[in-house]
């Protein structure tokens, strides 16, 4: 059973089957949001999400950066992410039209920010997500 189901601007549909959602910035205490601290959780959520799921590709959906003011410091300009860091198992039927649909689906994980801590639901998921290039990028996979 899923948890949502997400249409794609290409009409395909994804089942949702597990989703992992955090603070960006939870527990965070030092420095500031700037570009090489958010290069470095980024890639630390993508790495989790590869060792989370060993049997599907990991797809990041870049994340909006916002740059709010003008302060400096160190380390470059402020640059803050979306609030909530997501990590989504999908599926949906087999990308291999030979491929028996009762015994094959296909599957990605995807890693994506959006502001507010919801479930992606139909076409009101985050614009990004929904133009994911699923052919491109999922594999196919033996129920």
């Amino acid at each position: 059973m899923s948890l949502s189901r997400v249409v794609l601007t290409s009409g395909r549909s994804l089942d949702l089957s597990e989703l992992r959602l955090s603070s960006t910035y939870g527990g965070w205490l030092e420095d500031y949001p700037c570009k090489p601290v958010n290069d470095l959780k980024i890639q630390g959520l993508v790495r989790a999400a590869e060792r989370a799921f060993p049997a599907t590709p990991v797809h990041l959906v870049p994340p909006p950066r916002e740059y709010p003011d003008q302060y400096t410091g160190a380390f470059g300009p402020v640059e803050v992410l979306p609030a909530v860091a997501c990590v989504g198992a999908f599926g949906s039927t087999a990308l291999d039209p030979d491929h028996d649909p009762i015994l094959y689906g296909s599957s990605l994980t995807v890693v994506w920010f959006q502001t507010t801590a919801r479930v992606p639901y139909d076409c009101d998921a985050e614009p990004a997500l929904r133009e994911i290039m699923w052919e491109q990028l999922a594999r196919d996979r033996e129920l």
